[in-house]
């Protein structure tokens, strides 16, 4: 009975399928229906195929604004539910609410990242080995539920756990949502729009803050009942982009690889038929690779610590960095407007919408950078101004010469290229690894750098704060502007200048035969 354990999971989701069948979808369902008999069969086996090339070579059409619409959504949700979190910890703390102290908060919110730490390893696991579509149906679901509960909370024990829940299914998603977006957007488009959508996380917060303002107004809502209302919009939301996301379909890149070819080419024949044909066009490349069940993790393990070490450390880097520097300030951000400056809590969405909007802008206006002028100086450099920025920001606030109003423009100043900068941390650790461990390299990488900077920047503020003094908190802000400085000089040094290459090219597969 043991020795079968391992697969069980496995099995349980594989036969999760519930989507309405798209036509590209029921091409590619009919191929898999044939091919999953041969599937054991061709495992092991040489195949020949331009998937990868005529992924790149399609244009830029409603098939892929639909998977950044369904798929982007991971983002909006998480800023959904850090700001919400941030903007409602005044009122959490009202002994009409849940009373929490500043401890519990900073508590709910290391816990809310222990648990993305821990769902995107398991998660990320999970979507190399059964693929990216059932994954992110699954994620999306974790999410749903566990933001409902959060809602329902009685006390802060149940508070933290349901917040722990919610990190658990946004880790998840992380991994597969990256996944998928860098195997089915072409290459001379990847960089600006992995930007854009890691970006819209503040079109998230800024609902987050704008939702709080209603919902925490005593003149529209009783703010007891306010705070739980709030976390139903990301449920809401959340649900909506459900059924979208029956309509995309698995990653041909993956199904070629796993065993299925004649999936992934109705697959991608379905995404090719939207498009009016190109009679001038070259024939794609082909390249010959060795089809395979799954990825045994001790051949993950050396590609990321022996095969790819460099880069590695660069993903460490960047990761860590960034995950410190927002997660610390912007966890906090709310208790330091309520302790430092008096702002009352139902007023702090107004703070935290320019916040928003400075980050917002980064992406879009800076974007396009990251695919002309190229990854390395792009990142480099991003990181470097927001780490200089940052220092700037915290002498001014340690010599009290900062009102709550100049705060927020200086952080709007500092996290419009940090926002560029943390999304490119995004796009480095997705596209830099091989396809066979994309989604457990992203799922590597967003847990240790969480892990470091996540989880301890939100306690170490917390008990920063709580000494009262500003000095005290301008440490922590330098803690974190050295970090990204230091990120910038490992990507100076040896960043990998993807822009416009394949993916197979920026990191060849493991299963690439010559």
């Amino acid at each position: 009975m043991d020795s079968y354990a391992p697969d069980v999971l496995p099995r349980v989701i594989s036969n999760l399928d519930v989507a309405p069948p798209p036509p590209w979808k029921r091409a590619a369902g009919s191929a898999a229906a044939k091919s999953t008999t041969e599937c054991a069969a061709q495992s092991g086996g040489i195949i020949e195929t331009d998937i990868p090339a005529r992924l790149d070579a399609l244009p830029f059409g409603r098939f892929h604004l639909l998977v950044i619409v369904a798929l982007g959504i991971t983002w909006i949700l998480d800023g959904l539910e850090v700001t919400l979190a941030g903007t409602l910890s005044g009122e959490l703390k009202d002994s009409a609410a849940l009373g929490l102290s500043n401890a519990q908060i900073g508590l709910a919110g290391s816990s809310y990242l222990c648990g993305a730490v821990i769902g995107a390893f398991f998660f990320g696991w999970l979507t190399d080995r059964l693929g990216r579509k059932k994954l992110f149906t699954i994620t999306l679901a974790v999410y749903l539920l566990a933001t409902a509960a959060t809602g329902l909370s009685w006390d802060a024990a149940s508070f933290v756990l349901f917040r722990f829940l919610t990190g658990a299914g946004i880790g998840g998603e992380y991994t597969a949502i990256n996944s998928t977006i860098q195997e089915l957007i072409p290459a001379r488009l990847r960089g600006w729009t992995d930007l854009l959508i890691n970006g819209s996380f503040w079109v998230g917060a800024a609902m987050g803050a704008g939702g709080s303002l209603v919902l925490l107004d005593p003149a529209l809502i009783d703010p007891a009942i306010g705070w739980r209302l709030a976390f139903l919009i990301g449920a809401s939301i959340g649900l909506m982009i459900l059924l979208m996301r029956f309509w995309i379909p698995e990653s041909p890149r993956w199904l070629v690889t796993h065993g299925f070819p004649q999936a992934a080419d109705a697959v991608v024949r379905g995404i090719e038929a939207q498009f009016a044909p190109d009679p001038g066009a070259a024939p794609c490349a082909r390249v010959r690779l060795r089809m395979r069940d799954h990825t045994p993790l001790a051949e993950a393990a050396h590609a990321l610590f022996v095969t790819y070490r460099q880069r590695t450390l660069v993903g460490l880097s960047l990761m860590t960095a960034q995950a410190f520097f927002y997660n610390a300030i912007f966890f906090t951000y709310a208790l330091i407007l309520t302790d430092f400056y008096r702002t009352p809590a139902d007023r702090i969405g107004w703070y935290i919408l320019p916040f928003a909007a400075g980050n917002v802008m980064g992406p879009i206006l800076l974007g396009r950078l990251f695919d002309t002028l190229g990854r390395k100086i792009m990142i480099a450099s991003t990181y470097a101004l927001s780490g200089i920025l940052l220092a700037v920001t915290a002498d001014l606030f340690s010599r009290d010469v900062l009102s709550a109003q100049t705060l927020t423009v200086a952080w709007m100043i500092v996290f419009f290229f940090a926002s560029a900068a943390a999304s490119s941390a995004y796009l480095t650790v997705s596209e830099i690894f091989p396809l066979e461990i994309r989604a457990l390299a992203i799922a590597f990488f967003y847990a240790i750098g969480t892990g470091i900077g996540g989880i301890a920047g939100p306690l170490l503020f917390g008990v920063l704060i709580n000494t009262g003094s500003r000095a005290s908190v301008a440490v922590g802000y330098v803690i974190g502007a050295a970090l990204m400085i230091a990120a910038a000089a490992v990507e100076a040094l040896w960043g990998v200048a993807a822009e416009g290459k394949p993916l197979e090219a920026v990191a060849r597969p493991l299963a690439f035969v010559d």
